[in-house]
């Protein structure tokens, strides 16, 4: 694609996220310590929660037609990224522009548990924007593509009775059964066996083929190789390369091989891509608002 032409869907533009963690520090004692707490507290007012910072001064600028893999160690920002691109984590700092209406989809969306699969295919499909003749003529096809029913009859059991895997196929099924400006994957690809992660890169290529940006949240350093032709890795909230996913994970599997930890200042050294983004999306980012209401 010539760069003159390509069209930007996502800029992000020194982005900080924080958030504050209430509630008893890991390793507390349940009960016993929840009702400590209480017992501290009846004289005064409650302890203030942890603050976190996490996500430190992010920029860059996502494209139309482009699969963009996030990677780093668990904590590094990621997920939390994601929420703030789709507009469920607030900015503290900065700006995210978006042209079209981004869709989240992670391992744990809300799906309703006590309805079987079916109702919630139905359900899941209304809320992704399709209306119920959509949702009619995809159901055989989104329940397929899940392959949850091919020991059993498990799209008319309840959702609790479902293995997490399940649970994931069929909420990537129902969010990929529609075409998205931006679709956000949190970690839903490596729930699945080898058939259904190669069902899931082919839809992905479709999706980008229809113009259609996907960002892809994954541990698994392969998924993120084959899926997706640039990378940005995450590391302490900062972004530390941003690049073709082989180069970008390779640097990554180097760095926790060597066991190296990321400071605050790890985002310095962020590679040409990040420094390309927030140049960019000083220029583009008034354009994209422009056409973006409510953002």
């Amino acid at each position: 694609m010539d760069e003159n032409e390509r069209t930007p869907t996502v800029v992000v533009d020194g982005v900080h996220v924080t958030y504050t963690v209430n509630g008893a520090p890991a390793g507390g004692r349940g009960a016993a310590t929840a009702a400590l707490g209480r017992v501290l507290r009846r004289g005064g007012t409650a302890p203030a929660g942890r603050r976190v910072h996490a996500v430190r001064g992010v920029s860059f600028v996502a494209y139309r037609g482009e699969a963009i893999g996030l990677i780093g160690s668990n904590g590094s920002g990621k997920s939390t990224l994601l929420k703030a691109i789709a507009g469920l984590q607030p900015v503290e700092r900065g700006q995210v522009y978006t042209h079209g209406q981004p869709s989240l989809l992670g391992v744990n969306a809300a799906l309703m548990n006590d309805l079987t699969g079916e109702r919630n295919v139905i359900l899941g499909g209304l809320a992704m924007g399709m209306s119920r003749t959509e949702v009619r003529e995809r159901y055989d096809e989104i329940v397929d593509f899940s392959g949850i029913n091919e020991k059993d009859d498990a799209i008319s059991r309840p959702m609790r009775t479902y293995s997490s895997g399940m649970g994931a196929r069929l909420r990537f099924s129902i969010a990929a059964a529609k075409s998205h400006d931006v679709l956000l994957i949190d970690e839903a690809l490596s729930t699945g066996d080898a058939r259904f992660r190669r069902r899931s890169q082919a839809r992905i290529d479709e999706l980008r083929a229809a113009a259609g940006t996907v960002f892809l949240v994954s541990h698994s350093n392969s998924t993120i190789t084959e899926t997706c032709e640039r990378a940005l890795w995450l590391e302490a909230g900062t972004l530390r390369m941003d690049g073709p996913a082989k180069e970008v994970v390779a640097a990554y599997e180097e760095f926790t091989a060597t066991g190296a930890t990321a400071g605050p200042g790890a985002g310095a050294g962020a590679g040409a891509g990040a420094g390309a983004g927030a140049a960019t999306g000083a220029t583009t980012g008034a354009a994209i608002e422009a056409k973006t209401p409510g953002k």
